[in-house]
């Protein structure tokens, strides 16, 4: 290690301080490059889709049932109030978006989603839908997936009158795309009542296939509209929410039909994503693997510092895992200690548990890379 010079070696302390300098200099260089990655994400577009997991309000304006805007929800969110989000506070886009530096995006039939605030993106999400058209129709009034699509059609219109159509189209293609659908069309479809018209139609793994099929048209047509990163979530453990466990298990254990489908999904949803991207020669769609990270802090909760996974925060019954979570359910006192907060939905404690594994988890969770590895590379882009 010691450089010879005129017979004489290099003293130790001068090569201590030599290596003490290169140290301090990756240290800045890694900074820079931290900086440059905030700042491309300051800059860089948020799209949302899909369902309750994801809407940030759209269906306050909408005259449906599937609806969060009324106390305890929002009861943690910074104005305390409900805000049409399904969460004590925050959701999964919300805290993405606070993890990139940037602005929350607004829900797209938002009257505020105006002049500047559509560069940062838009919300097109509407909780009850699915990838089927059918799925959620008993709550009648909700933004169905080729509805929200239109509305991305739409959105790049407007924003091409407020930038011109061309930076319009480069603010789409180089934005961030989440989109989160299926656990809905088991959930509120198939498994929604006993021999249901989809599970008189289709055995199992055929609906699955049948899914799947239907969800790669849709992302098909997101890429045809100019999507180029985008982020797809699989189910969580259906089985294993509270409303399941109250209307289908004895014991606690996971609904095994739920669980089922949900084994059967996501699997197969990885697989059309990779086709796809085969297809365009690009890693445009990621998965995330939500059912994993969700059975981590099911299957041992103490180890995240929750003290039940089974029971929601809000609700009513057994697990209070009947009904909506209303003013008048039952409410516990601290929803950190609680991985559900209502019959369906994380607390905004797990949500922080699903995004560090959006951004910094391993393939196990995120394939092919995750969503720092995604900024990095986009910056040098």
């Amino acid at each position: 290690f010691f450089k010879k010079r005129k017979g004489k070696q290099t003293p130790p302390s001068t090569f201590f301080h030599i290596i003490s300098s290169m140290a301090s200099n990756i240290i800045i260089l890694m900074m820079i490059m931290v900086l440059r990655v905030v700042e491309g994400a300051a800059e860089r577009a948020f799209f949302v889709f899909g369902d309750s997991l994801v809407d940030t309000g759209n269906n306050n304006y909408l005259a449906t049932s599937a609806r969060a805007d009324s106390p305890p929800y929002g009861i943690d969110y910074p104005t305390h109030r409900p805000t049409g989000r399904f969460s004590n506070g925050l959701n999964i886009p919300d805290i993405i978006s606070e993890k990139l530096g940037i602005e929350p995006t607004l829900p797209y039939l938002s009257p505020e989603l105006q002049g500047e605030k559509l560069l940062v993106g838009a919300n097109f999400a509407s909780a009850g839908v699915g990838v089927l058209n059918d799925t959620g129709i008993q709550f009648v009034n909700i933004i169905r997936i080729g509805q929200q699509l239109e509305y991305f059609a739409e959105y790049q219109k407007r924003v091409g009158a407020l930038i011109g159509s061309e930076k319009a189209k480069q603010l789409v293609k180089e934005g961030l795309v989440l989109i989160t659908l299926g656990g809905n069309d088991f959930v509120n479809n198939y498994y929604l009542v006993p021999f249901s018209v989809r599970s008189r139609q289709y055995m199992l793994p055929d609906y699955v296939s049948y899914v799947i099929s239907e969800y790669k048209n849709v992302l098909q047509k997101l890429y045809s509209l100019g999507a180029r990163r985008v982020i797809v979530t699989g189910t969580g453990p259906l089985g294993c929410v509270p409303a399941e466990l109250a209307q289908r298990s004895r014991d606690g254990s996971c609904a095994d039909d739920l669980q089922q489908a949900a084994v059967l999904f996501n699997p197969q949803l990885v697989e059309m994503l990779n086709g796809l991207n085969s297809e365009i020669g690009s890693h445009v769609f990621v998965a995330a693997n939500t059912n994993q990270m969700h059975l981590d802090f099911i299957t041992d909760p103490q180890a995240f510092g929750f003290v039940t996974s089974k029971v929601a925060c809000c609700g009513q019954g057994p697990y209070n895992g009947m009904g909506l979570c209303t003013p008048l359910s039952n409410l516990c006192s601290n929803r950190d200690e609680y991985a559900f907060w209502d019959p369906f939905h994380p607390t905004e404690k797990a949500n922080r548990i699903i995004v560090e594994q959006i951004l910094t988890g391993t393939t196990d969770y995120m394939h092919p890379m995750n969503l720092s590895t995604i900024m990095v590379m986009d910056s040098k882009a």
